[in-house]
């Protein structure tokens, strides 16, 4: 491309993701920027889009410059004071009405105070959720955008002219709403990601455990079980993980990845803003200490040896189980996406955003790490119910629940007797006995709030707030 020319967007990050998504924009017609601090990312991007309508910038001011207006700039840096810093930068560079899109894996609360940061500057702010991974930024990802909503228009068409697309040809790409609501739908769609992720390990490791199946067999089980209504992006690469071979020593490559998992904390953040908002995701919140129990793992050698579980052999029907574990897994799954949605439900009603629900389960069905035909059958519920109060009593999800949850229970059963940990699946049968019961213990709790703090309670015959004096 000639340097003289201008581009259509400018993206601030070569690294894996940033790379990708100007490929992807670059492929569907658009001619881009891209600067980078490392002079071997700025060589690399030089090489992978030699021939192409892309240059490399030497610096934010010779990026800027070389933008059509009103400018619109990507940011694709790593998440907290390096974008603080890169906007700090631009914005003696940038004029009112350009835009920033900030496509990192950025707490919401920051992307808000950004955007109140830049609102007299008249610099357009936009948090973008990007979800998909290295193959998807390249062929399609799904995107989130929310933000200040003048920014829409000027961007809309490129965002949805890269995104992937669903089945029935909808791009995976829609307006979230203002403020922080793209980088929080986001987030909750990796909490959903963290539980999805556990639940299918815990139905790998019931097979090993419980049952003593191969890697082999159980890739042709998950394979199996990717045909029907399980069938996910999850689920496909499980089976191709457990097919898999060591090039070493021939074992399942599985078998020789040590067992303990990381994370980047976008779900110790969704974790943490439902305890802010008052709303029940323990299946999330337990896929995140399933991470850090695992990063404990000398302390569990060293347990092993010393604490005691059951010794007990499976005796029953091992084909029947398989089924079992796999409705469980269906069960498990829907009850961390009606955790996941309450989330995002608590949150449009603090902040007022406006969240399309059925829109959000729309942008899901492709190109996101959590996609799945699931998700087909959750934007239809939001669509013929956009009030649903919980994705449990949706009369399509209530008649799955109905015919799976005495599989869950004999799921968690059999783990609790055969000493497997299972404390996704365990939590998702736990929320859904606790949402399901017009009665909870919780009389009993105010009791004792009530006799060593003076709390008061409420009583079930009349209103107002009552105090005993226990003692004395």
């Amino acid at each position: 491309m000639d340097a003289t020319q201008t581009c259509d967007i400018g993206i601030v990050g070569l690294g894996v993701m940033g790379e990708n998504l100007a490929l992807n924009l670059e492929r569907n017609g658009f001619a881009v920027a891209g600067f980078d601090l490392s002079e071997t990312r700025r060589a690399s991007f030089v090489a992978r889009t030699a021939g192409k309508r892309a240059l490399a910038a030497r610096s934010l001011a010779e990026l800027v410059a070389g933008l059509k207006s009103p400018r619109r700039l990507l940011l694709m840096v790593p998440a907290g004071a390096a974008v603080d810093a890169v906007i700090g930068d631009l914005k003696p560079l940038l004029a009112a009405g350009d835009v920033v899109i900030d496509g990192g894996n950025t707490l919401f609360s920051d992307t808000q105070r950004r955007m109140l940061g830049l609102q007299a500057t008249g610099i357009l702010y936009v948090g973008a959720g990007v979800s998909g991974g290295e193959e998807g930024a390249l062929l399609g990802p799904s995107l989130m955008p929310g933000g200040d909503a003048r920014a829409w228009p000027l961007i809309q068409p490129m965002l949805q002219a890269i995104a992937a697309r669903a089945d029935d040809g909808a791009p995976c790409c829609e307006w979230m709403g203002p403020g922080g609501a793209g980088h929080f739908v986001k987030m909750v769609h990796n909490g959903i990601e963290y539980a999805d992720m556990q639940i299918i390990c815990e139905a790998y490791w019931l097979m090993q455990q419980v049952l003593g199946m191969g890697a082999g067999e159980m890739s042709a089980v998950f394979a199996r079980w990717n045909e029907g209504e399980l069938s996910s992006y999850l689920v496909g690469i499980t089976a191709d993980i457990l097919a898999r071979p060591d090039a070493e020593t021939g074992q399942p490559l599985v078998d020789v990845i040590l067992d303990t998992a990381q994370q980047k904390g976008t779900g110790k953040w969704a974790s943490q803003s439902a305890l802010d908002l008052g709303v029940t995701t323990p299946t999330i919140a337990d896929a995140v200490f399933a991470r850090t129990v695992s990063a404990a793992k000398e302390e569990r050698v060293a347990a092993a040896d010393l604490l005691q579980g059951p010794k007990r052999a499976f005796t029953g029907d091992r084909a029947a189980f398989v089924e079992q574990i796999r409705r469980a897994l269906l069960a498990a799954k829907i009850c961390a996406y009606a955790q996941g949605f309450q989330l995002m439900r608590a949150a449009d009603a603090e902040y007022q955003w406006g969240l399309p629900f059925a829109t959000i389960a729309s942008v899901w069905r492709a190109g996101c790490i959590i996609r799945a035909r699931l998700l087909e059958d959750i934007r239809s519920a939001y669509a013929r119910h956009p009030q649903l109060a919980n994705l449990l009593v949706d009369e399509g999800f209530a008649a799955v629940m109905a015919q799976s949850q005495q599989d869950l229970r004999e799921v968690v059963a059999a783990a609790a007797l055969h000493g497997a940990a299972a404390p996704a699946v365990m939590s998702a049968l736990a929320y859904y006995d606790a949402y399901r019961s017009p009665r909870l213990p919780a009389n009993l709790l105010q009791a004792q709030r009530d006799y060593f703090g003076a709390h008061t309670y409420q009583r079930t015959d009349r209103a107002g707030k009552f105090h005993t004096k226990w003692t004395g």
